[in-house]
């Protein structure tokens, strides 16, 4: 068996498929899986959040932004909309392109060197030309999220300090990369807490039934660790 697959294979054999792990026991044995697995870069560690709504239904949609308090580990760029003063406060605050008419010519022809984008609610006129590119990647600003704002300072700082946008998809889960392999289980832990129970928070008054369904946590190389759900459940009573 080549060298890669044992590794792979070593890390699986850690996790078995029909426990729900707590949390503590679900981030100490995903950073063994990540040691059993060793890669030559830093693995992002992501979680599913299983939810009973139907993203099809306005209604239901689960959306949200939030800071995790460790950060994702990520190097996160920039894109700006903005004018005179508050364009002068984004670029002081970090980030990494500022515009208007300028930045959207660039973007619409085909510049896309960023991961965030951030707009006043004074240049969405603007952006708003850019639907067709931004959209479907997931970057167009919207105020639910805090990306079309007036306080672009902390717009910028918090994107670059571990902000994260997340909304469920079709199938009703949601996809977060909450952190890095070389985070300690203990921050992977907090991350994941802040994230779960602003997720909880935003249940939709029109869900029925389970709303909460179920949890796995991954690595970028690494086998699934499913989640039991009740301490979750028991701070959310």
């Amino acid at each position: 068996m080549p060298k890669i697959a044992k590794k792979f294979a070593a890390a699986n054999a850690l996790v078995d498929r029909n426990k729900r792990y707590t949390i503590t026991e679900g981030f100490q044995l995903l950073k063994k899986t990540v040691e059993a697995r060793a890669t030559k870069f830093d693995q992002t560690v992501d979680v599913a959040i299983n939810l009973g709504v139907d993203p099809k239904h306005a209604d239901q949609m689960v959306r949200g932004a939030v800071v995790l308090p460790h950060g994702t580990g990520a190097v996160v760029r920039v894109a700006v909309f903005a004018k005179g003063e508050k364009a002068s406060e984004a670029e002081a605050a970090g980030a990494d392109v500022v515009g208007g008419d300028d930045l959207a010519k660039r973007i619409e022809g085909g510049f896309l060197d960023f991961d965030t984008v951030v707009a006043t609610p004074d240049m969405m006129g603007v952006v708003g030309r850019l639907g067709k590119v931004l959209g479907p990647r997931g970057l167009m600003p919207n105020p639910k999220v805090g990306t079309v704002t007036v306080d672009v300072r902390k717009a910028v700082a918090d994107a670059k300090g571990g902000k994260v946008d997340f909304r469920a998809e079709k199938a009703g889960i949601v996809h977060v990369k909450m952190g890095k392999s070389s985070f300690t289980a203990d921050k992977l832990e907090a991350n994941f807490n802040t994230l779960v129970d602003l997720v909880m928070k935003l249940k939709p008054a029109t869900a029925k039934g389970v709303y909460l369904k179920g949890i796995a946590l991954s690595t970028t190389m690494g086998p699934g660790i499913k989640i039991d759900t009740t301490e979750i459940l028991a701070r959310h009573r």
